[in-house]
């Protein structure tokens, strides 16, 4: 069943829009909360590296210490993506900031270990679904034939949320500041900084996209008239586009559609994905600390190196954007995540400290060229009314695998070295590969109704650059 005609009038309104500045107000703001969720999610092994020592934690220990945002990730990735579907994607976006904001600020004041863990699990579970609700709602937004470039540079602001917690846990981890021990500091960081984006999110619209799939018709055309009202000069023309009116599926569909015909296929895939790519990319940010601090370097000196080697994330970020629309996405997922198997097993074999530096930012340069490939994909092949859904329950599997590997990782490390490690996650990266080889669709340059639409038997046609 056809789009009808008003929700096929704001998609392609919105699709022939130029990049203006309130676009780029909206890339920053979403950019700076992805800042403080991915500040989270590798603050883990900065806490995991500090906390031994303060707590005298034994391996199980440590292994809670990073797991338990992870846990409540897996929780709220569910939770918070199914509701955003529902109650709307802006909705969602202050509930989950303003609520990590308040938990994180009572982690910081935490006694003792067991108060510790039940926090950081409910921060987690606040920031849950953060970065899928990033990749619902600026690609629902931006223009069809820079979606995924523009979704990159808001994970480029994001992402230098990684170095800023190692760089901050190496300069406060040692000693008392104000009376406070240091570590506590690096969550009354986030506390506040996520506070100030959360006001700043309260000027965001709501997706117009997501208005039309509730038949809140009047409400979208309002938001997509504002949008234009930002644009100097006349305005493009809005031209007939058979990708979004041919036989595109209907603005309403339920949840069980996403285990329908192809877009099962499509689920499997991702959900195989989101298992497997946890290893290879959040396996390194959040163990690396520990895995330095295994080599034999003290504290200080392993945040230190992993801060370096973390740079790589805002670098490998930025130098995704001007590829990223060029090469179809399945085709950068899987170079991205070979190169990331080679230098993630330099990292873990080498000994010298110049080696294992270089080898962890190749590898974190890499890892953000893949992730925000995947991010761009993954919200590309799904309808409106499911999107949010649909990958938020698929990447709430990365979540709990997370939660798992440290126990895993970290028995491992102890008992078979960095070196083995960094093996498992190779070839884990390679069974990826051939996951989204063999199960993903093509989508890049296609519009988002088209490229959420199963086109079983018909060419896949590449536009604005992409290449086949």
């Amino acid at each position: 069943m056809a789009l009808d005609a008003d929700a096929r009038s704001v998609a392609a309104r919105l699709d022939r829009l130029p990049v203006t500045r309130w676009h780029w107000m909206l890339i920053v703001v979403v950019g700076l909360g992805t800042f403080f969720d991915l500040y989270e999610v590798f603050l883990g092994g900065v806490l995991g590296a500090v906390l031994t020592e303060q707590w005298h934690l034994g391996t199980n220990g440590k292994s809670l210490v990073i797991a338990s945002g992870f846990a409540g990730m897996f929780v709220g990735a569910i939770g918070l993506g199914v509701a955003a579907d529902r109650f709307g994607r802006r909705r969602m976006f202050l509930v989950n900031l303003g609520l990590y904001s308040l938990l994180s600020l009572l982690t910081a004041f935490a006694p003792d270990l067991g108060i510790f863990l039940v926090l950081r699990f409910l921060g987690g579970l606040a920031l849950g679904a953060e970065l899928t609700l990033v990749d619902t709602y600026v690609s629902e937004f931006m223009p069809r034939g820079g979606r995924g470039r523009y979704l990159a540079w808001a994970y480029t602001v994001g992402f230098c949320g990684v170095p800023v917690a190692a760089f901050l846990g190496g300069r406060f981890v040692a000693g008392r500041h104000l009376l406070i021990d240091g570590w506590r500091w690096l969550l009354v960081v986030g506390a506040f900084g996520a506070l100030i984006v959360w006001v700043l999110r309260g000027r965001l619209p709501e997706s117009p996209r997501w208005l039309v799939a509730q038949g809140r018709t009047a409400e979208a055309e309002e938001i997509v008239a504002r949008v234009e009202a930002t644009v100097d000069g006349p305005l493009p023309l809005v031209a007939a586009d058979p990708d979004v009116d041919a036989g595109a599926p209907a603005a309403r569909v339920g949840l069980g559609e996403m285990f329908a015909g192809e877009y099962r296929r499509r689920t499997v895939m991702l959900w195989i994905f989101q298992v497997l790519q946890t290893v290879g990319y959040y396996g390194f940010g959040s163990l690396a600390p520990v895995v330095l601090h295994a080599k034999g370097f003290d504290v200080v000196q392993s945040l230190g190196y992993a801060a370096l080697s973390f740079v790589g994330y805002p670098v490998g970020s930025a130098l995704s954007i001007p590829i990223i629309e060029r090469i179809e996405r399945k085709a950068l997922i899987i170079g991205s995540a070979l190169v990331m198997a080679a230098s993630g097993l330099v990292f873990g074999y080498a000994r010298d400290t110049a080696l294992i530096v270089a080898g962890g930012f190749v590898l974190t340069c890499a890892s953000n060229v893949f992730s925000n490939a995947f991010h761009s994909y993954q919200a590309e092949i799904f309808p409106t009314g499911i999107r949010s859904s649909a990958i938020s329950i698929a990447y709430s599997l990365s979540r709990a695998t997370s939660a798992v590997l440290p126990f895993v990782a970290l028995h491992a490390l102890q008992n078979l070295g960095a070196g083995a490690v960094f093996t498992g996650s190779a070839v884990v990266l390679v069974l990826l590969c051939l996951d989204v080889a063999v199960l993903g669709p093509r989508s890049t340059g296609r519009s988002l109704e088209k490229a959420a639409r199963p086109l079983d038997g018909e060419p896949e046609r590449p536009v604005d650059g992409a290449s086949t």
